[in-house]
């Protein structure tokens, strides 16, 4: 084959539902377009070493099946080629050794940057389209578009849920899920409000650049001596893994062997927050006197390399065929991505952030109906709590504590609403009363 009729896909970052579909569907469509087409094992391990024999042929035998799986057919790492020129040379080096002159890569913010700088190096030798994948949705993209993968590890998730709320409520137990999401709180509040967790606790909740461990611990706390009051000693609770990132420093270092990957990101899921929480929390009801068997569990290497719902493997193989036509159709430097139905790249120009060299990364909005939805079938403490003798009574019995006792303990948590007059997801303290109201009277008709 000439050397302009060669195109390679890698995969770089961690794995998500879907990277399959896509590599088929890029395979399938440069095959058709009269291209030899080869899958760069491991990522960008081998080629920012020279190496150049660990490659995969794909043909449309190879691949016509392989949509229905998860995990990676070529292979998946995090090496990254932009710390250092001369393995950024290298990888040049190698693809063009390869005949390649057209590269699809499958992956994060991380792998997206090394595409761009990729791109620039090889001064126009090599034609690159990146595909964005991660199941914590935290890409910005436009129109509410999600990343490949998300859905099929809420999917998961949920699955696996329902399956711990069901073993809480038999064994009289609380169990602290921690899932993974890095920075942002999407795949939490996306398994917790599916299911119908008992709360869901997220980085973007909280108004402080640093968030104090003791907070975070209160407002568990609170909600297990809320939902005791009720007749309920079980219950479960997600919780963001990004809540890390944003702890006090203090509390941070507290956390020993915090890792970095090679793109210098905390590996958070190697960090046993669970049980550090799980410590702590049982602590403070003992200030109480309250006894609570708590559990902690992590999810996330779960769902990454699970097979993908119908969902992901249509959106993976639209997105994997339009990356292949697009660089046959004279493209590069871009991202690929649907909105509203429709083929729109991204070029990276556009959109990496030239302070971070990164894709902006996208955060839940929790002043949007949406969280607010998710907030108020939550079992936590809240403004209208405080307000009511009745309910706050019932707590500080529970706690054993007289009333005031037990608002000085804890009316910090909510004490922003006092002052700004909102609920601190934004929607103003009198929808939240009125709920508080109807929950109340409806309370009242079961009871007569």
């Amino acid at each position: 084959m000439s050397q302009n009729k060669r195109m390679a896909i890698l995969v770089g970052g961690g794995p998500a539902p879907g990277i399959n579909s896509v590599i088929g569907a890029a395979t399938i469509r440069g095959v058709l377009s009269g291209a030899d087409i080869i899958g760069i094992r491991d990522g960008f391990k081998w080629l920012m070493r020279g190496n150049i024999d660990n490659v995969t042929p794909l043909t449309i035998d190879r691949i016509s099946r392989i949509h229905f799986r998860g995990g990676s057919y070529i292979g998946i790492a995090r090496d990254n080629p932009t710390k250092e020129k001369k393995n950024l040379e290298n990888t040049i080096t190698s693809l063009l050794r390869l005949n390649v002159d057209k590269l699809i890569t499958i992956g994060g913010d991380d792998t997206a940057y090394s595409a761009y700088r990729l791109q620039q190096v090889g001064e126009n030798r090599i034609s690159v389209a990146h595909v964005p994948k991660t199941i914590d949705n935290d890409l910005d993209l436009p129109h509410g578009s999600c990343t490949f993968g998300f859905q099929t590890a809420r999917h998961i998730g949920v699955d696996i849920l329902k399956n711990i709320m069901v073993d809480a409520k038999t064994t009289t137990r609380w169990y602290f899920v921690i899932t993974m999401g890095r920075k942002a709180g999407h795949l939490a509040l996306g398994i917790g409000k599916a299911a119908g967790a008992t709360l869901t606790l997220i980085p973007e909740e909280f108004k402080e650049k640093k968030i104090p461990m003791k907070k975070i611990v209160d407002i568990l706390v609170g909600s297990i001596i809320k939902r005791i009051s009720y007749g309920r000693p079980d219950g479960v609770a997600i919780v963001a893994e990004g809540l890390v990132e944003r702890l006090d420093e203090k509390d941070l270092n507290q956390i020993v062997n915090v890792e970095r990957d090679e793109h210098d990101n905390i590996r958070i899921a190697e960090i046993n927050f669970g049980e550090i929480l799980k410590y702590k929390v049982q602590e403070r009801l003992q200030e109480f006197g309250v006894k609570m068997t708590i559990v902690a569990k992590n999810i996330g290497y779960e769902l990454r390399c699970a097979d993908p719902i119908p969902f992901d493997m249509e959106y993976c193989r639209d997105l994997g065929f339009m990356a292949a036509k697009f660089l046959f159709d004279g493209g590069s430097g871009a991202l690929i991505s649907f909105q509203d139905g429709r083929f729109v790249p991204m070029y990276f120009k556009d959109i990496l952030d030239p302070k971070t060299k990164r894709m902006k990364v996208r955060m839940v909005d929790p002043s949007s109906e949406s969280y607010y939805v998710a907030n108020r079938y939550m079992i936590r403490l809240r403004k209208d709590d405080f307000d009511d003798p009745h309910e706050l009574a019932k707590y500080a019995a529970t706690a054993n504590l007289p009333l005031e006792k037990f608002r000085e303990q804890f009316y910090y948590l909510v004490a922003d609403v006092a002052e700004n007059g909102q609920n601190t997801d934004g929607f103003v303290v009198q929808e939240a009363q009125s709920d508080h109201e109807n929950l109340r009277l409806a309370k009242e008709k079961v009871e007569k």
